[in-house]
């Protein structure tokens, strides 16, 4: 039920969230390897970026990749979010009745590596279908998928089994890095506010805040890793499902910070708070309001 729960909050917040996505990989996508002022500018930052899709695209293009989206949080965060409630209820985050913040990383780490690997696939799906735009605004490179199902089936029969997979490895250090700053900070903060007396100890407002707390951390250690993940799942490939553009995490990573500086890392940093914010603070308050729910019928 761990894992039921906490997939269902984290679709909570995806359909609020989605048209962040977009926002957000369209930005990261716009002058992939090139330098500054040498490329189109056609998003110039989130606000310009919502309403040059939702003007050229309609609400259709700002809800793209909604369905692998939802696929993907529920099976990703259903097992990374489910797997450290069992953590946690196991007692092991704790010292002496307090969190532990070594303790709490490793565990939000390693609950982050499981949940990358298995919701991969799906992410790959979703980051092609949320770049895929009219001509006139597009970016990045263009694939013609019809749907998360017609997607799915066109990369197996084109690169088998392990194409589903290519990418994962910018998923793994994306997810777990960014697990460990989310949760390791929502179980410190909830413990922070709760010493404070800010707010009584069972209201919801103690989930809120501490995932707002969490949210501001969580963007700034994951946004470097969130743009190489998209651009790894979203370049061009040989017949033989080889990446054109980039060898794997460490190239690209090494490629963006050579050709457009460590802004490049961090581009989209805007849209990626504006997605991962509010996506943080609603996933991780649904989850923990779910639990509390679900606890007497334990």
């Amino acid at each position: 039920m761990d894992f039921v729960l906490s997939g269902v909050a984290a679709c909570g917040a995806c359909v609020f969230t989605n048209p962040l996505e977009v926002v957000k990989t369209r930005m990261q996508l716009q002058g992939e390897l090139k330098s500054r002022g040498s490329y189109h500018v056609y998003y110039r930052n989130v606000f310009h970026a919502f309403y040059t899709i939702g003007k050229v695209e309609g609400l259709v293009g700002l809800q793209k990749g909604l369905v692998p989206g939802l696929c993907y949080q529920f099976f990703m965060n259903g097992v990374r979010l489910g797997s450290y409630a069992i953590i946690e209820s196991s007692g092991y985050i704790h010292t002496n009745g307090r969190v532990n913040a070594v303790k709490t990383t490793v565990a939000g780490a390693m609950a982050g590596v499981v949940g990358a690997v298995m919701g991969s696939p799906i992410y790959l799906v979703k980051t092609h279908l949320q770049s895929q735009a009219t001509s006139s605004i597009a970016v990045g490179h263009q694939y013609k998928h019809q749907g998360m199902t017609h997607a799915l089936v066109a990369i197996y029969r084109n690169h088998g089994i392990l194409g589903l997979w290519r990418g994962s490895s910018a998923a793994v250090p994306r997810v777990s890095v960014g697990s460990a700053a989310q949760l390791s900070t929502f179980s410190s903060s909830k413990e922070l506010v709760i010493d404070l007396q800010v707010f009584p100890v069972n209201s919801w407002l103690v989930a809120l805040s501490a995932g707002m707390i969490s949210s501001v951390v969580v963007v700034l250690a994951m946004t470097p890793f969130d743009v190489v993940s998209t651009r790894l799942y979203n370049q061009p490939v040989d017949h033989l499902g080889k990446g054109q553009l980039y060898k794997g995490f460490t190239d690209c990573f090494s490629k963006t910070l050579k050709k457009e500086g460590l802004t490049g890392l961090y581009k989209g940093l805007g849209a990626s708070y504006f997605r991962l914010g509010p996506h943080t603070i609603l996933s991780l308050f649904f989850w923990d309001e779910l639990r509390k729910f679900y606890q007497p019928f334990r």
